[in-house]
């Protein structure tokens, strides 16, 4: 049944629901890049902060191994023996020289193409995870379709230019990012510098350092990220960079100066922006509605990236439903009663539920008679 909305507030007072604003004078990201194409994304809200192209279709080499990693560590088999075919040994470009026949953890394989961009691990993480290299890709693009990721078709998983029907764009490529980022599993391994693996064939250990400079000595802020380069791709990266409670990701495709780009735009947002609590969670106070008053609240913060110039452009709409005659006994009042809607210059930017506190349920007279009754005959109090 489609529910009834009734809107008991239009607005909401910004300085009821905001706090911790920014007080110091801001402006908006503004950079020049060598990039064909750029985007950069808070991560939190999502809210693009910078783009240049970011929406045209691209080849993307081995940033590809984003969603690569990500599809392996979500298939829950990290701790699987790989045995490596003769396929994946025969992978041209970036190699972890991996033998037909041997035997690897999957774990490992995530690091090695993540840190040293092994396309022959690429494969053989295919071929484990989706019973074929055809049946991964077809889960790269279930998963890409998920997310969000419209302007994307993915061919292999590696990002090699072996087939034009395999593109993406700096936007979805940060969208995948993103929710790479949520994976605490990736988290550690995007930002791991060396990583040592068995190696069965040899008496020596494999050590794979990150490739990923910004990471490894060019900015302290970095949190991981992907290289890439192929000759139809040029270089492509994808970097994400945490500066106190500010989280960013960057995309940059076909760019010469890349290592810079990525710095000026972290820098650049990191330099005008803040991060603004615009909901605070808690009870919504000033309702009316005799149903609804101190009985309502939302129960996580929302936040996002402003400049000074920003912080007067939210409205806040709340909106809950019309309180339906059953509901006289409040226990038969659902969870979810309403939404906050958060809009930034007049555009609705977020949808937040708003809950119904449940008050706790006492026990009927009758039942402290008994209650006391058998007290008095047993000498055993009951909890009530």
């Amino acid at each position: 049944m489609k529910k009834q909305w009734k809107l008991i507030i239009f607005y909401i007072s910004l300085t009821l629901l905001i706090t911790n604003l920014p007080q110091k004078a801001k402006a908006s990201v503004s950079v020049s890049v060598s990039a064909r194409n750029a985007i950069l994304m808070e991560q939190g809200s999502g809210r693009v902060l910078f783009e240049k192209g970011a929406h045209e279709k691209r080849k993307i080499a081995s940033i590809t191994k984003i969603m690569t990693a990500i599809l392996a560590i979500e298939s829950g088999k990290l701790d699987e023996m790989v045995t490596v075919s003769d396929r994946a040994e025969g992978t041209e470009g970036s190699s972890l020289y991996l033998k037909q026949g041997e035997k690897i953890k999957l774990e490992d394989l995530v690091y090695g193409l993540m840190l040293r961009s092994g396309n022959d691990a690429a494969v053989a993480i295919a071929e484990h995870v989706g019973g074929s290299l055809e049946g991964f890709v077809f889960l790269m693009n279930q998963k890409a379709e998920e997310i969000g990721m419209t302007n994307s078709h993915f061919a292999n998983p590696h990002g090699l230019d072996d087939s034009d029907e395999h593109y993406s764009t700096a936007y979805d490529m940060a969208l995948l990012t993103r929710y790479a980022m949520a994976n605490d599993t990736y988290k550690k391994i995007a930002v791991t510098k060396e990583h040592h693996a068995p190696n069965p064939t040899e008496n020596w250990e494999r050590e794979w350092k990150n490739k990923n400079k910004l990471l490894t000595r060019l900015y302290k802020y970095s949190t991981g990220g992907k290289t890439g380069y192929t000759k139809l791709a040029k270089r492509t990266l994808v970097s994400t960079a945490t500066k106190g409670d500010m989280d960013l990701i960057a995309v940059t495709l076909n760019a010469s100066d890349d290592w810079n780009d990525h710095i000026a735009m972290f820098e650049s947002a990191f330099k005008n922006y803040d991060i603004a609590q615009i909901i605070k969670p808690g009870n919504i106070n000033k309702i009316e509605n005799d149903f609804y008053k101190q009985k309502i609240y939302i129960k996580n913060e929302y936040t996002y990236p402003v400049t000074e110039d920003e912080k007067d452009k939210f409205q806040i709409d709340i909106q809950l439903v019309n309180p339906k005659e059953e509901w006289e006994d409040s226990r038969n009042a659902p969870d979810v009663v309403g939404k906050a809607i958060v809009r930034f210059e007049d555009q609705p930017i977020k949808e937040i539920p708003i809950y119904y506190r449940h008050e706790e349920e006492e026990d009927p007279p009758w039942f402290e008679q008994i209650k006391d009754l058998f007290a008095a005959l047993t000498g055993v109090k009951t909890n009530g």
